[in-house]
């Protein structure tokens, strides 16, 4: 009989060769069921069929004592807060997805269905409203090269929900002329996105104003490559942008808007996404613009539109 540390790398085979998920997936569920099989070693489990019950209450128990991360104060280290409940259910989501895996094979162990997941408070949607979100497209007016290419960003983010790591790998060569765009998402999945009139026309004009021969379709310019190379002493070379820049692009015009809330690339993917179900579209046809594997994600988006609705029945319904 195969040992779990076997049976571990199998499945992550399994999960390269039959699933065809990303590297990152891959090396995350590797990382997530070391810990659990560290732990179950621990315990004195080294075969599937001992994995119990009892066995992941202790793991789980286990999970929600450890820390986040350590601080030093006055010279000594301080434990900070807990791993959040979002981190531990990573772990728990992988051993579920480990265990499924090992009874397909007809491998005895626990059923999966057992591994429940630590219920997390529903988050808050960060959303802006229309007239902020209009404010923050107009915000970049100028005609030089950073202000056409962050005006194409930011039109680009709101005609299609890309996500940050979806547009900082777009290729230079996509066509203006055409109104939709494919993009690989998350575990490499290619999807259409469409792009605006507006869009396509603020693309145009930051392509058609450079001069240099990078690929990528969203790269550093002039200033911004010599404060980086002053900085680490390096020579003249064009990059294409971080996530972390594109970040701080969206942050520097939500400031020039007006905008006092804190707006990131992620807010626009919601405006796109609660634009598109306000405006009648179905939750599946949203499901697959934005990417989303599960239409659960999606559905986060309908409580914004059914507050809406709600506030629109309020206002208008029965008043004679």
């Amino acid at each position: 009989m195969a040992s779990l540390k076997q049976l571990k790398t199998q499945f992550l085979e399994y999960l390269e060769i039959e699933k065809g998920s990303a590297h990152r997936t891959i090396e995350n569920y590797g990382h997530y069921l070391e810990r659990f099989l560290k732990f179950a070693r621990n315990k004195g489990v080294e075969n599937a069929s001992e994995i119990t019950n009892d066995l992941v209450r202790e793991f789980r128990l286990w999970l929600n004592r450890q820390p986040a991360s350590t601080k030093v104060a006055r010279g000594k280290p301080v434990l900070a807060e807990t791993l959040s409940k979002k981190t531990q259910n990573y772990y728990l989501i992988a051993l579920r997805v480990f265990i499924k895996y090992l009874g397909k094979r007809g491998i005895k162990s626990i059923s999966a269905d057992q591994i429940e997941l630590a219920k997390i408070p529903e988050r808050p949607i960060d959303l802006i409203t229309p007239l902020e979100l209009a404010r923050l497209l107009d915000a970049p007016t100028g005609n030089d090269l950073k202000s056409l290419r962050d005006k194409a960003i930011l039109e680009l983010f709101f005609s299609t929900g890309l996500r940050v790591s979806e547009l900082c790998s777009l290729p230079r060569e996509i066509s203006t002329r055409h109104e939709e765009l494919s993009v690989r998402g998350k575990g490499g999945k290619v999807r259409v996105v469409f792009i605006s009139d507006r869009a396509r026309t603020a693309l145009k004009k930051y392509l058609d104003a450079r001069k240099d021969m990078e690929e990528g379709l969203f790269v550093q310019v002039e200033n911004e490559i010599a404060n980086e190379n002053k900085k680490k002493k390096k020579q003249k070379e064009i990059k294409h942008l971080t996530k972390r820049s594109v970040e701080r692009i969206v942050k520097h015009y939500a400031v020039i808007a007006g905008i006092s809330k804190k707006v990131t690339p992620h807010v626009i993917r919601h405006c796109f996404a609660t634009d598109l179900l306000s405006n009648g579209a179905d939750i599946r046809s949203v499901q697959i613009m934005l990417g989303h594997s599960n239409i659960s994600t999606t559905q986060i988006y309908t409580h914004i539109t059914d507050k809406q609705l709600r506030e629109v029945h309020k206002k208008f319904h029965n008043k004679t």
